[in-house]
C-alpha cells in the first residue's frame, strides 16, 4: 500500500497514454474533445491532430506524421523526457528516504 501511494499518478498517465496512442488506428478519426471542432469550426487548431501525429510517430510513418500536425515529434520528445524524469525523481526519492 506504501508503494501504490507514493507512484507518481502523471507517470502512469503519460505511460498509458503512450501506450494507447501506439495501440490505437491512426489512420481513423476518434471522437475528439475539441470545442472548436465540436462547434463546427474547420480551420485551423492548435491541438486538432497532436494525436494522431504521435500515433504515426510510434508506427514509424514520420512523412505523414509532420502532415498531421508538425508539432508531434517535439511533444513526443517531451512527454518521453518528463516520463524518465519522473521515473528518474521517483527513484532517487527512494534512495533518500531509505539511507535516512
Amino acid at each position: 500500500m506504501k508503494h501504490i501511494k507514493n507512484f507518481p499518478l502523471e507517470l502512469m498517465f503519460w505511460t498509458t497514454a503512450l501506450v494507447l496512442l501506439a495501440a490505437a488506428n491512426a489512420h481513423e478519426h476518434h471522437f475528439t474533445l475539441c470545442p472548436l471542432a465540436n462547434l463546427g469550426y474547420e480551420g485551423w487548431c492548435p491541438g486538432c491532430g497532436l494525436g494522431r501525429s504521435i500515433s504515426l510517430i510510434l508506427h514509424g510513418e514520420f512523412a505523414s506524421s509532420f502532415a498531421e500536425h508538425w508539432f508531434g515529434l517535439p511533444a513526443l520528445l517531451i512527454i518521453i523526457y518528463r516520463i524518465y524524469s519522473l521515473i528518474r525523481n521517483n527513484t532517487t526519492s527512494k534512495i533518500l528516504t531509505t539511507n535516512t
